[in-house]
């Protein structure tokens, strides 16, 4: 078998002699009066209409040799069959085909439309037009790209070669169109907010830090869609809004979580967690139905029925049913001992992260579909007080295959309350906590001014990863990836 380097050096030599004969191979423009996909739909009308056209393509396959040719095209939108024969070419130009011309290259086809002997739809080539002159080869057919590494490095090959994963993307695209039109139906209004900020705000995580030179000041990028700001933008007056887009966290990855996500946020005055959940129920089952056809899934080991009746699961007592630890009267030291005994690394010498460890440790033995509900205060700096359980919020999170797929609360909207709240996040800070949130008094000042009664509620891509049973990483396009060849840093 040829390496790399030897098929690339022929290929050379053939775009060599494509030059030799006064032939661009790289021309901005060649004939295609259809696409393939528009010759296949309309065949019978095409051939009943004898009229020469033109198609074009990538080469997928080559078959036959001497006096015919079967050259598979495809387009993006079909494959199609292009047939090459000797009596009906012009000897040099058939005979510049077989020298000139390998898969993977781009051509365009001029000739007559008509049917095999085996009824397969074709077109009988009268001359042919080079597009792009491919230099290096496609990944061998029946086995495609194998390496992981090389798979996300060379997407473009890996979407080419693997019809499964085109359809996957296809999806994701009507996630968000099915999600944005879920939206404006409801009345919400689309809007953009900053992706570069002084302070972030909206979650607890680590940002990426940049600096602005004509400020001279440095700016985080968002961990959130816009949270503070579509709030101002209650206290503005408007009534409903939403943004779909882009949100960054400087954290680790794994198959749940990334640095750059999308995340839809949407934020409703007048309105609490309860008429949150409510909506949000409905959007997911429509997401389900909409995009993938059906409400029940299995994934990463659980099973669920989106149309099933969701259960309330109680924060504090869930995490007692399962560990036996009361997280509003136990210790450091009982969570620390308790999270020891069942193996589990934490990071964080405070309540705030040991208790979300004892919680992401008993999330995972819930299938759902279910609320997450009376979060504690400190894990919730955003949410407004619940007049129901003591020291508790009115957050509400989904839950399915033993992950948080969403975040949604009654806004606190009490600027006293939220002054504080921001004061012992900024304690959390001083005491090298990295996931505590930025205060930001300007946005103190806002609700000060006055914002209504207000429900938010934000998600992301990582609930269309759950439903496509697969990792965040292979539902991106493009993940980041490490410069090749760069090794990973030793952990000091």
């Amino acid at each position: 078998m040829a390496s790399i380097d030897e098929i690339r050096a022929t290929r050379l030599a053939k775009l060599k002699l494509l030059k030799e004969k006064g032939i661009n191979a790289y021309p901005s423009k060649i004939p295609r009066d259809y696409s393939l996909k528009e010759v296949r739909d309309s065949f019978d009308s095409l051939v009943s209409g004898k009229k020469s056209l033109s198609v074009a393509g990538r080469i997928m396959a080559i078959r036959g040799q001497g006096a015919i040719f079967f050259v598979v095209l495809y387009d993006g939108t079909d494959k199609f069959q292009a047939v090459f024969k000797k009596d009906e070419l012009e000897p040099e130009v058939l005979a510049l085909f077989t020298d000139a011309v390998d898969i993977g290259d781009f051509i365009s086809v001029t000739g007559t439309l008509f049917s095999t002997e085996r009824g397969e739809k074709s077109i009988l080539a009268k001359g042919w037009t080079m597009g792009s002159k491919s230099l290096l080869p496609l990944p061998e057919k029946w086995h495609g790209l194998q390496d992981e590494e090389i798979r996300l490095r060379q997407r473009y090959l890996d979407i080419l070669g693997n019809p499964e994963l085109r359809v996957l993307f296809e999806k994701k695209t009507k996630f968000w169109d099915v999600t944005r039109a879920f939206m404006k139906e409801k009345g919400f209004l689309e809007v953009e907010t900053p992706t570069l900020e002084v302070t972030t705000g909206g979650a607890e995580a680590n940002p990426f830090k940049t600096h602005h030179k004509d400020f001279d000041m440095d700016v985080y990028l968002r961990i959130s869609v816009g949270e503070l700001w579509q709030k101002r933008l209650m206290s503005a007056g408007f009534p409903k809004t939403f943004e779909i887009g882009r949100a960054y966290r400087n954290e680790g990855t794994s198959p749940e979580h990334l640095q750059e996500f999308t995340n839809m946020e949407f934020y409703w005055a007048y309105a609490d967690f309860n008429d949150g959940m409510k909506l949000v129920q409905e959007l997911y089952r429509t997401l389900a139905t909409e995009v993938f056809g059906t409400t029940k899934f299995t994934t990463r080991g659980h099973t669920f029925d989106l149309a099933d009746e969701w259960t309330a699961l109680d924060y504090t007592k869930e995490i007692k049913k399962q560990t036996g630890v009361d997280i509003g009267t136990a210790t450091l030291a009982e969570m620390k001992k308790k999270l020891d005994e069942l193996n589990v690394t934490y990071e964080g010498d405070n309540k705030e992260r040991l208790t979300d460890t004892l919680w992401k440790y008993c999330r995972t033995k819930i299938s759902g579909p279910a609320f997450l509900i009376n979060h504690p205060v400190l894990v919730a700096p955003l949410a407004k007080l619940s007049t129901d359980a003591k020291g508790a919020v009115q957050m509400f999170q989904p839950i399915i295959a033993g992950s948080e797929v969403g975040r949604g609360y009654s806004e606190l909207n009490d600027p006293i309350d939220q002054r504080e709240r921001f004061e012992a996040q900024q304690k959390l800070i001083e005491g090298g906590d990295t996931l505590a949130m930025m205060p930001d008094y300007e946005f103190v000042e806002m609700l000060e001014h006055g914002m209504p009664p207000t429900c938010g509620f934000g998600f992301g891509e990582r609930f269309f990863a759950f439903l496509a049973d697969k990792p965040l990483r292979e539902t991106q396009l493009f993940p980041l990836m490490r410069p090749e060849g760069k090794k990973k840093p030793k952990k000091e």
